[in-house]
């Protein structure tokens, strides 16, 4: 099968509740694109262990608290399709800020004991963003299982919690 896009949340629920998806394990794998070869482990692993596999790329401006870090984080979106579709990824979600964070916006998710510790001590509010995202891709996809590299063990960690804290019947890879 062909790999499906979505842009938007309309298009994400609609092909979230076609006969492709429904009932089946779904593994979703959360990037920022710019896709390399880690990416990629965890994408062959959800192909593996999952019976859909679905990839977000989206660049969260919540998680970075200097304008210019996300001004100048490296994009490829077209390079990073091409990639996701030879690999044949069923879906690739790539939702723009308005649907992320619409301009009303206000419910963001605090982590008291990481907000002072770790990089969250000279990257106020990062911790925080990055926590906020998963949980609205988690909640917008509810996949099974949830892919993320060891690069940055803190946000793993921080992610596992998240999942834990809120009881979310989702498995962590």
């Amino acid at each position: 099968m062909h790999t499906l896009i979505a842009r938007n949340l309309k298009t994400l629920k609609k092909n979230l509740s076609s006969q492709r998806f429904r009932n089946k394990k779904t593994g979703l794998v959360p990037t920022m694109g710019a896709i390399h070869e880690g990416h990629l482990a965890l994408v062959n692993k959800s192909i593996k262990l999952c019976e859909a596999t679905i990839v977000t790329i989206f660049v969260n401006p919540i998680q970075f608290n200097n304008k210019e870090d996300l001004k100048n984080y490296p994009t490829a979106l077209a390079n990073d399709i091409e990639i996701l579709t030879k690999r044949k990824v069923d879906l690739i979600f790539i939702p723009n800020i308005r649907d992320m964070y619409p301009q009303d916006f206000s419910t963001y998710i605090h982590l008291d004991k990481f907000s002072d510790i770790l990089c969250g001590k000279n990257r106020k509010g990062h911790f925080s963003g990055v926590a906020t995202v998963v949980m609205k891709l988690l909640s917008l996809i509810q996949p099974k299982c949830a892919f993320f590299g060891e690069k940055d063990y803190q946000q793993l960690i921080i992610i596992k919690k998240l999942v834990r804290d809120f009881n979310l019947n989702i498995r962590i890879h």
